[in-house]
């Protein structure tokens, strides 16, 4: 068979995969994750004990909005980074200017706070660090399945919002745990904790999304 008698006919019936369609598998492995490493949170570290005060209500919903807002940020440059020829290098700088500006808050705060050291050297933020990252395997694993569905072509920036926004979204399950309750604890260590999961799907992104 010749060559282009070959292209022509792996290339009849395709169908390109539509935006509606994308959506749907990156919101069903969004849920989908979620709930299955909120499953694992109650069965390993559990839910926080004693937090049923307004005041660890109010620390919680600020963790949480600040997770989700990096989840619906990132989720929506995800859908735009799966379709080739789609420029996402401004959309990525513009996603990491959430963490990286409460963590400027966060550095000028600190140097005007006689606690620092006891909000950033304390106990917890080892086990923010091990937690988060931890919580983020199954949403990124679920992202990059419904990520292989479309066609990415700069697979190291796409592996890195998946990264980020499995982060965010296991940093908003962990803050059921958290017994931290500082916006301090919240810029710096969420934010590093994201970052860092962000750096590890940039580096898997071109293995796994390879087609």
């Amino acid at each position: 068979m010749k060559t282009d008698r070959l292209i022509d006919a792996l290339s009849t019936n395709l169908e390109p995969v539509g935006r509606g369609g994308m959506r749907r598998s990156l919101a069903l492995a969004l849920v989908t994750g979620a709930l299955v490493t909120f499953c694992l949170m109650l069965t390993t570290v559990g839910l926080r004990l004693g937090g049923d005060n307004s005041g660890h209500m109010v620390f919680l919903a600020s963790k949480i909005v600040f997770a989700l807002s990096v989840v619906v940020t990132g989720a929506v440059f995800l859908i735009r980074s799966i379709h080739p020829g789609q420029d996402g290098r401004k959309s990525l700088l513009l996603l990491l200017a959430l963490p990286a500006g409460l963590m400027g808050i966060a550095a000028v705060a600190l140097g005007q706070s006689a606690v620092w050291s006891s909000v950033i050297l304390g106990a917890q933020w080892i086990t923010c660090l091990c937690c988060i990252p931890l919580f983020t395997i199954i949403p990124f694993v679920a992202l990059i399945w419904a990520l292989r569905k479309g066609a990415p072509t700069n697979l190291r920036r796409t592996g890195a919002i998946a990264g980020l926004v499995a982060g965010a979204l296991g940093a908003a399950v962990y803050a059921f745990h958290c017994p931290e309750d500082s916006l301090l604890f919240i810029a710096v260590w969420y934010s590093v904790a994201i970052a860092l999961c962000a750096s590890i799907g940039a580096l898997l992104g071109p293995r796994l999304l390879r087609w």
